[in-house]
């Protein structure tokens, strides 16, 4: 054997172990990125269940101790006491805008509604997975979740201001005003929809985060290996 044809062999010999190794991490890179994939999608899709319960309930403020009357007021169904019968007399409906007692409590409702359809139009980008880059997916999902942590945030935000309409005195105090709730104290879905804001933000960096890695899945090593290959 030429000493040329040796050194080729030394040099093919050498090149082995990095190509197995480049395969190697190739192969967990795939996999742990499918992994993350998998729980940001699970965890996208419980975060889609808690911003329904925060549309729907009706339990953002409700009654204490030291009401005038027994209640619970949402983002546009609420419910508030007989002072007689002591009955609780419900209205308001999503569909109603008249029927909502305070003109910011619409543009809440307007707000949080349009975060929710965002995070539900998130999950219906699932299905271009299986059509488009994953990347470009995840990236679609991540500022679909931004925008809806946004929105979340100008809801919360807005829906305090409308404290002093008429329906949530009577419940609360005279003592009531915008950002001042009297006797009335804050329920759990009012707490639950500033929790989804932290939720959508960290989902949001998630999937860019994905959607980053995606496009770099090959190691550099195992495509230059491969082209040599070839």
């Amino acid at each position: 054997m030429s000493t040329t044809e040796k050194t080729e062999t030394s040099k093919s010999d050498k090149m082995l172990p990095a190509q197995e190794a480049a395969k190697i991490y190739h192969t967990n890179y795939v996999r742990n990125a499918r992994a993350v994939g998998v729980l940001w999608a699970i965890f996208t899709i419980c975060f889609s269940i808690i911003e329904m319960v925060v549309f729907i309930q009706p339990y953002w403020i409700g009654d204490s101790v030291n009401t005038p009357q027994a209640g619970y007021f949402g983002l546009f169904h609420y419910c508030i006491g007989n002072a007689l019968t002591s009955e609780l007399i419900c209205k308001g409906s999503a569909l109603d805008f008249a029927s909502i007692p305070s003109p910011a409590f619409r543009t809440a409702l307007f707000f949080v509604g349009t975060a929710m359809l965002l995070i539900v139009g998130c999950m219906g980008c699932f299905v271009l997975f299986w059509f488009c880059n994953a990347g470009n997916v995840y990236k679609i999902c991540g500022w679909m979740q931004f925008a809806s942590g946004v929105l979340m945030v100008l809801g919360c935000m807005i829906y305090p201001d409308g404290w002093d309409a008429a329906e949530v005195k009577r419940m609360c105090g005279e003592r009531t005003d915008k950002y001042t709730l009297g006797n009335c104290t804050v329920r759990w879905a009012y707490i639950l929809a500033i929790i989804s804001i932290m939720d959508s933000f960290i989902l949001a960096f998630l999937a860019f985060t994905l959607g980053n890695r995606q496009d770099n899945l090959l190691p550099d090593d195992f495509e230059v290996e491969g082209q040599e290959k070839h």
